[in-house]
């Protein structure tokens, strides 16, 4: 995540109103340059301007004199630099993360598991329970509802769930919970880690998000007179099929990296097929019932994850599952086996890697007309900069656990 800092009184005599300029080149660096990637079109001539979005303002909890905020990317003239509307998209992520514990051999830093069981045993939690405490207290007083939270598969890894809310304003606290858990984390001497896949021999770290639609604070996605086969309102139905169909072009919004897809294929019940499922924790795409409930409430894509910007993410789902609405798409069957048991030739492929979803984009003009060429451009010479970089060798690789 990209910052800068800014005294208090120059930010409220200035910045407050006026925002800060930055190169149009800041947002064509990756990973492994500071410099804008080849092919972005973009260069250090021209600015944009961050203006804080005062809404986000919160005091961080573990530095109390300083504050936060998130910021709008706009114009000189103070237009959007890219537009996408939030329309009545509602969002809630899964908050999965490692803690690992640093130790040295051979004069090199590796990374080791903080405990050594598995999903939802009261020990690891135990142990864990002062760390998650006070997360859990840092997030309260952010303002920050969680639904859950609990031990999960892997060898020191925990889930934090996280309460819907308004699109973009899910991504803020996706943001912000991310801060509060490596803050923690670090201060108990732990390493955290959200990286997809850190180590091969275990299990991977996603964001699943669960998207639904409202109006009016009343749920839109499910059927409310039981017309619906699937428990699915007409509206909810057309909007799950645009995502579902521009899926392969998604991924390369929502799984970015290389090591996105050792995380998404890591096992082999994980769908590699353009389907969707009810209630099946490891479908690209899968419908969920409220507990007690029969009606479908909302749908989850488990292939998001922490390498993703969680904007871009949220704004490629939204714009696929808009063209649903605007085309009137209806559902296909949903697949109520394993994926593994399908007949291949029925289904879609789901690309295997990074430079597939990218070559789906390539050929899937929908996101260039609705979320900007521009930007478009400027995230495929990215990915592909990273592609080149990240699949010389092993050695890169090592760096990711610092980065996310």
């Amino acid at each position: 995540m990209m910052n800068q800092g800014v005294p208090r009184q120059r930010f409220y005599s200035f910045v407050k109103k006026h925002g800060i300029g930055l190169p149009y080149a800041c947002k064509g660096i990756s990973l492994v340059t500071d410099s804008p990637v080849e092919d972005t079109n973009l260069t250090c001539s021209g600015l944009i301007t961050i203006v804080p979005d005062l809404s986000t303002k919160c005091r961080i909890p573990w530095a109390k004199q300083q504050e936060m905020v998130f910021a709008d990317m706009c114009t000189k003239s103070g237009e959007a630099w890219t537009i996408v509307q939030e329309k009545v998209m509602t969002a809630g992520f899964e908050v999965e993360f490692y803690l690992l514990e640093s130790v040295i051999k051979n004069d090199k830093e590796e990374f080791e598991s903080s405990d050594k069981w598995r999903k939802c045993h009261t020990t690891a939690f135990d142990m864990a329970s002062p760390i998650l405490e006070e997360m859990l207290t840092y997030l309260q007083s952010l303002n920050i509802s969680i639904d859950y939270l609990h031990k999960e598969a892997g060898k020191g890894q925990f889930e934090i769930g996280l309460e819907y809310t308004n699109c973009f304003g899910a991504a803020d606290r996706l943001i912000y919970t991310r801060e509060v858990i490596r803050t923690v984390g670090r201060k108990y001497g732990y390493h955290p880690t959200f990286l997809p896949k850190y180590s091969l021999d275990e299990y991977g770290c996603g964001s699943s998000v669960h998207i639904s639609l409202s109006k009016n604070g009343i749920n839109v996605f499910k059927e409310s007179d039981g017309s619906s086969q699937y428990g699915i309102s007409k509206i909810g139905e057309a909007f799950m099929s645009g995502v579902l169909d521009h899926l392969p072009s998604v991924l390369a919004f929502i799984a970015p990296h290389p090591t996105s897809y050792e995380c998404l294929y890591s096992k082999e019940w994980n769908g590699r097929f353009v389907t969707w499922h009810k209630e099946n924790t490891y479908a690209k795409i899968s419908t969920c019932t409220l507990p007690g409930a029969v009606v479908v409430s909302h749908f989850v894509c488990p292939a998001f994850d922490a390498c993703t910007n969680p904007y871009l993410g949220l704004a490629s789902i939204m714009t696929a599952g808009i063209d649903g609405l605007w085309k009137k798409l209806s559902l296909p069957a949903p697949v109520d086996r394993e994926t593994r048991d399908v007949n291949q030739e029925d289904y879609r492929r789901l690309p295997d890697c990074l430079t597939d979803s990218l070559n789906a984009l390539e050929e899937d003009t929908l996101f260039n007309d609705m979320m900007g060429e521009n930007l478009v451009v400027c995230l495929k010479a990215i990915r592909k900069a990273e592609i080149d970089h990240y699949c010389e060798d092993e050695e890169p690789y090592k760096d990711l656990i610092y980065k996310f």
